[in-house]
């Protein structure tokens, strides 16, 4: 039995849609035994939080969730505007914002702006704009994940560098206009929601060792794989109950609790690929070097304990996080962290909504938990989240070209997942729409194995820039396949 296989169908079915892996039922004696579960989702509809709230600080960081007022029309946006806001204020540190509201179903048709103050300075940055188009991210109708009763209507997140002060207006527009004075356009239960990362590890645990960069002149993420016996026994004895589930279902490409699963040359991963399909070429790219959560930082009891999976996986739904431009590489796990924050705490979902995450500078990160060879059921593309995958670049490329490093980690990592099943990125698929603003619920339709967001769905993700780019992709993608 091949390990290919074993990636493929270890710990679910085939056809299976939700279940928790079996390797959770098998942790190592060294986990603490009396790890807390993962809290248990309720059901029903969402009550309104409370004026502010917050998280405790720990590693895992932490959340306020500030309910908007009522705001006189400022200058700037004109003397009709309806508007909700916050004046300037000081707040607890966070990097990362964006506002939620009651109803998924409803969108907010306006303009949200920010403006935040650096941490332990006097300086405000100017009016900066969030992202209001993201309802188009999510789970599919119909599905458990969506109709949870936690889901709630949200704005991308904007990543703002570490701040503790902020100041923030939304403003309602209706077909290109100013809405009139008194219209009920904004969604109600309007919050604010300011995210701190954390650290990512415990007290007194060091982060992992960083690892081989992507390439010449590339900043290194913070992830690296233990390799001597006494970082094993650390790495182990602080995972907890949830992490060492998480780590297990890759533990045939990698240690468990490893902070990377390591590439493999074109050669080790075609015999691997070979064993699965004898006397067929393995079309298939090398595996490139992928951060894992762990490596990330991820807290495990944010998510929900049991994983999802999706049949197969035919195509790659390409994204971009629409979360700005302003991060280093060395602080793309803190900008991971807290799109995972604001995904499971502030709007409600089961877990980040990615299947994978791509820097500036090209490395590759695991995203929603299940394992990074499987096919995992995502929350990117509504109404295509079956059978495919969803990669993210971290950041904004409407009018920004995106780094070339990251459009090659693109073709590298689609090249060996779509391999995995026998998908040839340079061709076309049929999926089944599963309802959205292009395609009826039922609808098959033809797409290209690559494509991007706004393919599924009509929206600006990826970015226009971005998406120019995917022709560019898939061509690589599929020379990396031997294609």
């Amino acid at each position: 039995m091949s390990r290919i296989r074993r990636m493929r169908r270890s710990c679910f079915p085939a056809s299976s849609i939700g279940v928790t892996c079996a390797a959770a039922l098998a942790l190592p004696v060294a986990l603490s035994a009396s790890a807390p579960a993962a809290a248990q989702a309720p059901t029903g509809t969402v009550a309104p939080a409370p004026a502010s709230v917050s998280s405790p600080v720990s590693v895992s960081g932490s959340t306020q969730s500030l309910l908007l007022a009522p705001r006189e029309a400022g200058r700037s946006f004109g003397p009709s505007a309806v508007e909700q806001g916050l004046g300037r204020r000081d707040v607890r540190s966070f990097s990362l914002v964006g506002v939620v509201w009651d109803d998924p179903d409803a969108e907010l048709r306006g303009r949200v702006q920010v403006r935040t103050r650096a941490k332990d300075t006097a300086h405000w940055s100017g009016w900066q704009d969030v992202e209001t188009h993201n309802h188009e991210h999510a789970a599919d109708l119909d599905t458990a994940e969506r109709s949870s009763g936690r889901v709630r209507g949200s704005t991308a997140p904007l990543w703002v560098g570490d701040s503790d002060g902020v100041e923030v207006r939304v403003r309602a527009e209706a077909r290109g206009r100013t809405a009139a004075v008194g219209a009920q356009l904004l969604p109600d239960g309007l919050r604010l929601e300011l995210v701190d990362p954390g650290s990512g590890f415990p007290e007194g645990v060091a982060g992992p060792a960083p690892g081989p960069g992507p390439g010449p002149g590339a900043e290194p993420p913070p992830g690296g794989t233990p390799v001597d016996a006494a970082q094993d026994a650390e790495r182990l004895g602080t995972l907890t109950a949830e992490s060492a589930a998480a780590s297990a279902v890759n533990a045939d490409l990698a240690p468990l609790g490893s902070a990377e699963i390591p590439a493999l040359s074109s050669e080790e991963t075609r015999e691997q690929l070979a064993d699965l399909e004898s006397g067929a070429k393995p079309y298939i790219g090398p595996r490139p070097r992928i951060v894992t959560r762990r490596g990330w930082g991820a807290d495990e009891k944010l998510r929900e304990r049991d994983f999802l999976y999706t049949k197969r996986v035919r195509a790659a739904f390409v994204h971009h996080t629409a979360s700005g431009n302003n991060y280093r590489c060395a602080q793309a796990a803190s900008v991971i962290r807290s799109i995972y924050r604001y995904h499971v705490v502030s709007s409600g979902w089961r877990d980040v909504g990615y299947n994978f995450l791509v820097d500036k500078c090209g490395n590759i990160y695991e995203g929603r938990a299940g394992g990074v060879a499987k096919p995992v059921m995502g929350a990117h593309t509504l109404g295509f989240n079956t059978n495919s995958m969803g990669i993210a670049v971290l950041g904004s490329f409407t009018s920004v070209e995106p780094p070339d490093a990251a459009v090659e980690a693109i073709a590298q990592l689609t090249a060996w997942k779509l391999g995995l099943y026998r998908a040839n990125p340079n061709g076309k698929t049929y999926l089944t729409s599963g309802g959205g603003n292009l395609y009826r619920k039922g609808k098959k339709v033809r797409l290209n194995v690559i494509s991007g967001h706004r393919d599924g769905f009509a929206t600006e993700c990826p970015g226009g820039r971005l998406y120019g780019k995917l022709g560019a992709a898939r061509s690589e993608a599929a020379r990396y396949q031997g294609r």
